[in-house]
């Protein structure tokens, strides 16, 4: 029953978004985004608390600007998600504007595979569509699969257009491969909580379990890795910005390189979410198990922050 309501309710709001300009859609996120801050305050609580570890240095009331612009952003990719789903290709390749794109070709010209590697940052959900449409190139997409399967099924046919096709998290670990050595571009975001048992690196100054699948998947077969961020402009259009991640002077045992890879495209992403802090989802539990690696281990980490030596 629950389930059947909430596929419903999804119909009911993605043909309302597929019917509104891309301007529109972004104000009415942006609306209902302040609106769940302001009287759901889902995870709100989570949400200030990350970024008061964040931020140590800042005051109440700017903690609370960020968190209040971080649920108007999560508002506002939800509905331009689902705009995205029904637009054409020249409506997305308007909202969206390439820096670097010569870096993704260059990446392609190598004939290994291209990890193509983003965040919860931004409208990060326009990614897949929107580069489609202004590169020409299908990704194969890592994804999450959704509790309601109805919703999970209208939200994977969105994904797939353009020659897109994904790959549920969790046993993808051949067709990852596969798809690499087939000189394909695999698109995934970085900065999910992963298990006790993912690799540790710092992230705002704290450990977080992050997954060793982006590391471990370069090591195998070569790909390069490119990170894009969306960044939103003041017209509500985004940059796409592209760029390589450094893989030179890797040393060490295999471990410790998968540990390395992942210190440096996560200091990427903390380095376009400091500049930009209200893209970034903080009511995500990014730290969760962050209490269990400072009981089982001594030592610092790796600084997010600093450049690969």
């Amino acid at each position: 029953m629950r389930e059947g309501v909430e596929y419903v309710l999804f119909l009911i709001v993605r043909w309302i978004a597929r019917r509104l300009p891309f301007s529109a859609a972004g104000r009415i996120g942006k609306f209902l985004g302040a609106a769940t801050f302001r009287l759901v305050r889902y995870r709100r609580s989570t949400t200030i608390d990350n970024l008061h570890h964040a931020f140590p240095a800042l005051g109440k009331k700017e903690i609370l600007g960020i968190a209040a612009g971080a649920y108007r952003n999560y508002g506002i990719a939800l509905v331009e998600m689902l705009w995205a789903g029904g637009a054409a290709g020249r409506e997305l390749m308007n909202a969206v504007s390439l820096v670097h794109p010569e870096i993704m070709y260059r990446a392609k010209q190598q004939g290994r595979g291209v990890l193509l590697l983003s965040g919860h940052f931004g409208s990060w959900e326009l990614i897949v569509s929107s580069l489609v449409a202004n590169l020409g190139i299908p990704f194969r997409i890592i994804v999450q699969r959704q509790r309601n399967r109805r919703i999970d099924a209208l939200v994977d046919a969105d994904r797939s257009r353009f020659g897109n096709s994904t790959i549920p998290m969790g046993p993808s670990v051949r067709e990852v491969l596969k798809a690499l050595r087939e000189d394909r571009t695999v698109a995934m975001l970085g900065d999910q909580s992963g298990p006790k048992e993912a690799v540790f690196v710092e992230f705002f100054g704290r450990p977080a379990a992050t997954h060793r699948g982006i590391a471990a998947f370069h090591l195998k077969t070569g790909a390069p890795i490119v990170m894009v961020f969306l960044i939103r402009k003041g017209d509500g259009t985004y940059d796409a910005v592209f760029e390589e991640l450094d893989l030179g002077g890797l040393a060490g045992t295999p471990e410790e390189k998968v540990i390395e890879i992942t210190r440096r495209h996560t200091a990427l992403l903390e380095r376009e979410i400091r500049a930009h802090p209200d893209h970034w989802l903080w009511m995500h539990k990014r730290w969760k198990h962050t209490g269990f690696y400072e009981s089982t281990h001594e030592g610092a980490l790796h600084p997010a922050g600093e450049e690969a030596g």
